[in-house]
């Protein structure tokens, strides 16, 4: 038979170098990885003979071995699932496909330690095998091909790999790791036996050992070492804290135990099962950009019968971070992802499912708010998008984020929606925020100086998404959230009587910083918002604010022109030198200046900064 040898595709290449010469800890990972690939295997298996099942007639169990030869020094994990084809083995194998692992390298650039248990959650699972392996060999024939169809693939992982055709009587996929030197303690049978207890035994095929015998495997014994049981479908009250953990590390490919969890049975016209997770901290790929497009986080089962990874049909985006599994009882089994989308059944599991993460969300902000400021850390802005893409569930998802303020501690992030409705002014009707691109911006921003000289809170949002999401956000419990920088400023008789004096005494000054400034603002007037500050602007009602029109034009979208009234504080010495300036050039320089100023501390990008920097040195050297 012709043997092939073929370069690794670039990506991959240096995966397995990571691998070779940098990851050290936690290398029993490489048994968990190989043992959920061979898991998914017989799932697939099981999923394509509903409709063809002559592809198990020759051997009807579906089951994982898993042996080691202490003389030869390899170990074995062997399963008679659906098997790869020649092309199958090279699209998993040797080329990068849709598996992530350049995210996975990205993720390991900089200061990034290499890390062994990164691999898992970027699909890369199988190059596992190399942190204890510098040779292995993978024996695959595909359900339903001839016994001469079969594929031999072998590697070193140093760059290149060979493939051969081989005569394979079974179908299915045997892995055989040969064990690099100093790894001698994977050839013992029990401390192979102990991993698989503590990674796999929950795996829904039996995981079979051959009996040890004076520390070498009997063939003629073979005994189940999992408990080979959906643990998802065991009575809660049978399952432990710590096989919940357990599953859900499988399950996740993460080493950090869950934030919570949620096990539930529903039970009546439709009857169905869910066991979802929330991750303590974010999966690399969701933080890098790859969350949204490769959605794996939830596992459909139909009667235990693995489906597919349909988190778009069973969660919305924003709970992309939820991990577990759905096992219905009642849909059809002939689904297709074109099916699911349009399944009424469907939907009413979507809504449970929804409706289970934001009770255990919600639970947790009240029973453990330390555990929950830990968890908007890593997911709060994911959570954000909620509020702009499930209108329905939008009060509960804001019921739970929380914010800066003016009256909270610093840059902590601990003020909700709630706290700050109970904490209004008599006669106060509003809750109100301001938005800028950091907390110093937010805290320091000089539209929140008349609400702050009145006891009144201001929440202090610097988020990227929040200028977004407050698009969508409205009104919470029939407050309305009004943006201190936008539309009219409210005030009572006594002010506005005031402010009426104001205007008419700055009338001059007014329209003099008009004709000095010209079509540069839309406006200029004597400003309700300030106390300190010389000026400031004042957007529309449905003006982008102007740090996050700065953001889209740096990203190369399109913003519609806007032209922000300035406003002024006639009490300000600068304003005062303004008023009382008889050069027109001096005060040019000076009413520009009070408008950059303005733009600076609302986040806009100024147009000219040379220009900024030249009238500021004639300012100062007067």
């Amino acid at each position: 038979m012709s043997q092939e040898t073929r370069k690794f595709e670039a990506e991959v290449a240096q995966v397995l170098h990571l691998v070779t010469h940098s990851l050290y800890s936690h290398k029993e990972i490489f048994l968990r990885e190989l043992i959920s690939n061979a898991s998914d295997a017989c799932d697939k298996l099981r999923f394509e003979a509903i409709a063809h099942p002559g592809l198990v007639t020759e051997d009807a169990e579906l089951r994982i071995q898993v042996t080691w030869d202490p003389d030869a020094r390899t170990i074995s994990v062997r399963d008679n699932g659906i098997g790869m084809t020649r092309e199958d083995v090279v699209a998993n194998i040797g080329t990068i496909a849709s598996s992530g692992t350049r995210r996975y390298l990205e993720a390991l650039s900089g200061e990034q330690k290499a890390d062994s248990r990164l691999i898992g959650q970027f699909g890369v699972g199988f190059y596992s095998a190399f942190v204890v392996a510098d040779k292995v060999t993978v024996i695959t024939r595909h359900a339903g091909q001839p016994t001469e169809a079969g594929v031999r693939w072998e590697s070193d992982g140093k760059g290149e790999y060979t493939l051969e055709e081989a005569n394979i009587t079974e179908r299915g996929t045997t892995v055989v790791l040969h064990l690099k030197d100093g790894e001698d303690e994977f050839l013992k049978g029990w401390q192979l036996r102990q991993l698989v207890t503590k990674y796999s035994d929950h795996v829904a095929f039996p995981i079979r050992m051959p009996e040890d015998k004076d520390g070498k495997p009997d063939p003629t014994e073979w005994v189940t070492v999992n408990s080979a049981s959906a643990l998802w479908a065991r009575p809660k009250s049978e399952i432990t804290d710590e096989e919940y953990i357990n599953f859900y590390k499988a399950l996740g490919h993460d080493f950090n135990d869950p934030l919570a969890w949620a096990h539930n049975r529903v039970e009546g016209s439709q009857s169905f099962t869910t066991l979802l997770y929330v991750p303590e901290q974010p999966p690399f790929d969701m933080m890098m950009g790859g969350g949204r497009e490769e959605r794996k986080g939830l596992k459909l089962y139909i009667k235990r019968v693995f489906i597919m990874d349909a988190a778009e049909e069973l969660l919305p985006n924003y709970l992309r971070f939820v991990r577990g599994v759905v096992d219905a009882d009642d849909l059809p089994l002939n689904v297709s992802r074109e099916i699911l989308q349009q399944n009424r059944q469907l939907e009413k599991i979507k809504a449970a499912c929804v409706k289970r993460v934001l009770d255990l969300l919600d639970k947790v902000s009240r029973d453990e708010p330390a555990k929950f400021a830990t968890f908007l850390a890593g997911f709060g802005n994911t959570l954000k998008e909620g509020i702009v893409e499930d209108a329905a569930n939008r009060e509960r998802i804001a019921k739970l984020l929380r914010f800066a303020s003016t009256k909270g501690e610093g840059a902590e992030k601990n003020v909700s929606l709630d706290d700050y409705i109970g904490r209004m002014a008599v006669g106060q009707d509003a809750i109100w925020y301001v938005t800028a691109d950091s907390y110093a911006a937010a805290a320091g921003s000089p539209q929140i100086e008349a609400l702050k000289a009145k006891g009144i809170e201001v929440l202090l949002m610097s988020d990227r998404i929040d200028e977004w999401m407050l698009g969508y956000l409205t009104e919470y419990e029939g407050k309305r959230l009004r943006n201190v920088a936008k539309g009219d400023f409210p005030l009572d008789e006594a002010d506005k009587a005031k402010q009426e004096a104001a205007n008419t005494a700055a009338a001059p000054l007014l329209e003099r910083a008009k004709g000095l400034l010209g079509d540069k603002v839309g406006d200029v007037r004597v400003s309700a918002r300030l106390t300190d500050s010389p000026s400031c602007l004042a957007l529309s009602d449905f003006d982008l604010a102007p740090h996050l029109a700065r953001l889209l034009r740096e990203a190369g979208q399109d913003v519609p022109e806007s032209k922000p009234a300035l406003e002024l504080n006639p009490g300000h010495p600068l304003v005062k030198r303004l008023a009382g300036e008889t050069d027109d050039a001096k005060a040019g320089d000076l009413a520009n200046l009070l408008l950059e100023q303005a733009e600076i501390t609302a986040g806009a990008q100024l147009a000219d900064p040379a220009g900024f920097v030249q009238r500021m040195n004639r300012v100062l050297l007067g």
